[in-house]
């Protein structure tokens, strides 16, 4: 396993909780912490510049619970519930969690789910296609919803509602442009227009001023061409 590294973060309101962790953390060959938070608003706001792995994340915490943050976390790391109560354990796993270990919490229960999210990852960059294994969370219909990347066609702007199209269904979010424009990877998505962002790999056909995915038009901006010419080109190459 020394080849694995995991980069972690470890969010708890408790300070003697976060540093017991931060100490299993830093005995484990496999394992770097990268961040700590003490509430789920700063580790939102910290994310977006910090990547990680791993998140050892309490429940009850101030203001939101560690089930609020992610619901409000497009790109989930893996998770290892790091609690004091046992009656969370069911809906922890809704949000596929790799673990859940209750508090105090001993060496040698830290390690089994440490292997086991070792192991997630391993399978994840040596097992199936990557691009299988590329999906994101958006929250609809108050559920949290798995949209694989390389089944989305495109997204559209509603208003105060974002749409997304699938090649199996339709859905709306409430959400903007925005926040996912910069969930996506850049070399697979492009924002076509101010109202569209598409999936350069659906893309049949394209004009001065549309695009054509699955029969469908979409409207192009006349200063967007150049990129997404740009951007066909580049994976082709």
């Amino acid at each position: 396993m020394e080849e694995i590294l995991l980069k972690c973060a470890v969010v708890d309101d408790s300070s003697l909780q976060r540093l017991s962790i931060v100490k299993l953390i830093k005995d484990h060959a496999n394992l770097k912490v990268v961040a700590q938070y003490n509430n789920a608003i700063e580790t939102k706001n910290g994310l977006l510049d910090t990547e990680v792995d791993l998140i050892f994340l309490d429940i009850e915490m101030p203001i939101l619970s560690g089930f609020d943050l992610l619901d409000d976390l497009p790109n989930k790391p893996q998770i290892i519930f790091v609690t004091g109560k046992t009656k969370y354990a069911f809906k922890a796993f809704d949000y596929d969690a790799v673990d859940y270990i209750q508090k105090p919490v001993n060496k040698e229960r830290f390690n089994n789910a440490v292997n086991k999210a070792i192991n997630l990852h391993k399978l994840k960059t040596n097992g199936a296609p990557v691009e299988d294994e590329n999906f994101i969370f958006v929250k609809s219909n108050l559920k949290n919803r798995k949209v694989f990347l390389n089944k989305l066609k495109y997204i559209e702007a509603l208003g105060d509602y974002v749409k997304f199209v699938t090649e199996k269904d339709t859905f709306v979010v409430l959400a903007t442009m925005k926040s996912f424009e910069k969930q996506l990877p850049q070399d697979k998505f492009l924002r076509i227009h101010k109202s569209y962002i598409v999936n350069l790999e659906k893309v049949e056909r394209y004009n001065s001023k549309n695009i054509e995915i699955d029969k469908q038009q979409l409207p192009l901006s006349r200063h967007k061409k150049s990129n997404l010419i740009e951007a066909l080109s580049a994976m082709q190459e």
